[in-house]
This record gives C-alpha cells, structure tokens and sequence, in this order.
C-alpha cells in the first residue's frame, strides 16, 4: 500500500506486518483516527490503509523539520508509519490525541535519525584523522630510518669521498664549488663522487 508524503510514496514493507486474522472491513473517508487506531490494534489492513491517508502527509512534514534531507526524511516517515502498524495497541486516548501520539513518534524517530547521522559523521571524521596521524607517523618513521641508513652507509666512504657526496648531495653545491672548497680539480671530485655514489649504492642495496 502507499501513501503520499512529500515528493515520492512510502510504503513499509509488508513482512514488516502482521497478517489480520479477520478480513479486512471497509473504512469511510475520514474516519475518527483514535477509533481507526483501535481497529489497527486488532490487525485491520482497512483502517491501517485508512490511517496511512490521515497521517503520512503530516508525518513526513515533521520528519521533514526535523532531519531537513528529503531521501532521509522518506526513510524515517516509513519507520514512523511501520511503528504506528506495530504499537497501535499502546495508544491510550486519554493520553492525548491520536494525531499526536503519532507526530511524537514521528519527532522522536526523526531526532533520533539526526543523532545517528551525526554520530556516524564524527566516527568517519576521527576515523580519517587517525589515519592522517598514522601515515604521518610512518612516514616519519620511514624518513628517520632511511636517513639513518644513509648516515650508517656514508660511513663506508672514505673521508674525501664522503666530503664529496655531503657537500654536493646534502650541502647543495655543484661539483666545481666542491671542488674550489677542498681545493682539487674538478675531475678529482668527479671521480670521488663516482666511486662514493657507487658504493654507497651497494650500501643501500639500491637496485637489488
């Protein structure tokens, strides 16, 4: 069965529903809906198609205030009226009005969608910044190691070849102002630049 809410139809789903033990009996248009609450109770498909007419419009509208997204607002409005199905027993007339016993349903299940939601967004937030955190911190990790590597490495340099490569790769200079800083010619600091890259690329393990 559906009913107009808003934009689009609901209808619970009939699994959701017990079915009547006595057929169904027809409902005249406007029936009292205390009265078609009370038949509802008793497992009447008729009254419950009839509440349905009276109450998924407002219904929808107070879901509507309340969680602002039409697709969710739709969502909610099918709970409320799945509820109504099942708890019309508990609706007590001298409690209130039928039509808001069911907008307190209605508001409640609507908060409680908001809520959730809001929930939900908060654990997906931290869920992200912790993984910022984690990739910071093994990517932190991973630097200090790899430049701890290198330090172990250089080690395996000889002194003028290790003057070399730190100069050129971790001072910045080009090969000519190496060379005019440890007072040598241009081709000697090649050739230690070489024989240093090269051995330190098998201290790395680089290639393996």
């Amino acid at each position: 069965m559906d009913v107009e809410t808003g934009p689009s139809r609901v209808s619970p789903p009939r699994s959701s529903r017990p079915r009547p033990t006595t057929p169904a009996s027809g409902t005249a248009p406007g029936a009292d809906l205390a009265a078609l609450l009370a038949r509802v109770a008793r497992g009447d498909e008729a009254a419950f198609e009839a509440v349905y007419d009276q109450v998924a419009a407002p219904v929808f509208g107070t879901v509507r205030g309340v969680v602002r997204d039409p697709s969710l607002s739709e969502e909610v409005t099918q709970e409320v009226l799945v509820e109504v199905w099942r708890a019309a027993s508990h609706f007590d007339p001298a409690r209130g009005s039928a039509l808001a016993w069911v907008a307190t349903i209605a508001h409640r299940r609507a908060v409680d969608r908001v809520r959730f939601e809001q929930r939900s967004s908060e654990r997906e937030r931290r869920a992200a910044s912790s993984a910022i955190a984690y990739d910071e911190v093994a990517d932190t990790v991973a630097d200090n190691l790899e430049r701890e590597r290198v330090r172990r490495c250089l080690g395996w340099l000889t002194e003028l070849q290790r003057e070399a490569v730190t100069l050129a790769y971790y001072g910045g200079y080009t090969y000519r102002e190496v060379a005019v800083m440890l007072g040598v010619a241009a081709g000697t600091v090649n050739t230690r630049m070489r024989d240093g890259l090269i051995r330190l690329r098998d201290c790395l393990g680089v290639g393996r």
